[in-house]
């Protein structure tokens, strides 16, 4: 009975070290998943969120711009979180500087993001 015991005291002194290393495996996926998910996902939207920050920071006067909620406008004021629009003739709306989504281009379409130019292939 003795040797039963011995035996299994020997079992577990060399899975132990083996657990170590087996509980090392089962991390690191998770490690890599989180690593992915930071360069596909997280850093792309901080960046995006950044961009917006840094554009409605630099809002002038007399800039169109188009709401997210789909408001075309001019803006006719600014203070350091209402923007008055000018949607029509002498009829203005006052909102949130932070529901301004992305300027106008001159032929009324919202300015387009900056693409890479690179052709397929080379």
């Amino acid at each position: 009975m003795t040797g039963i015991a011995y035996a299994a005291e020997t079992a577990a002194g060399a899975g132990g070290g083996a657990g170590i290393g087996g509980s090392l495996q089962q991390v690191i996926p998770l490690i890599l998943i989180f690593v992915v998910f930071y360069f596909l996902l997280i850093r792309p939207q901080q960046k995006q969120a950044k961009q917006h920050q840094a554009f409605l920071n630099e809002l002038k006067k007399g800039q169109k711009v188009v709401t997210k909620g789909g408001l075309h406008g001019a803006i006719t004021a600014l203070t350091d979180t209402v923007v008055t629009l000018e949607i029509a003739k002498d009829i203005t709306v006052k909102i949130s500087r932070d529901a301004i989504g992305a300027p106008l281009n001159k032929d009324g379409g919202t300015a387009p993001a900056k693409k890479d130019t690179k052709g397929i292939g080379g």
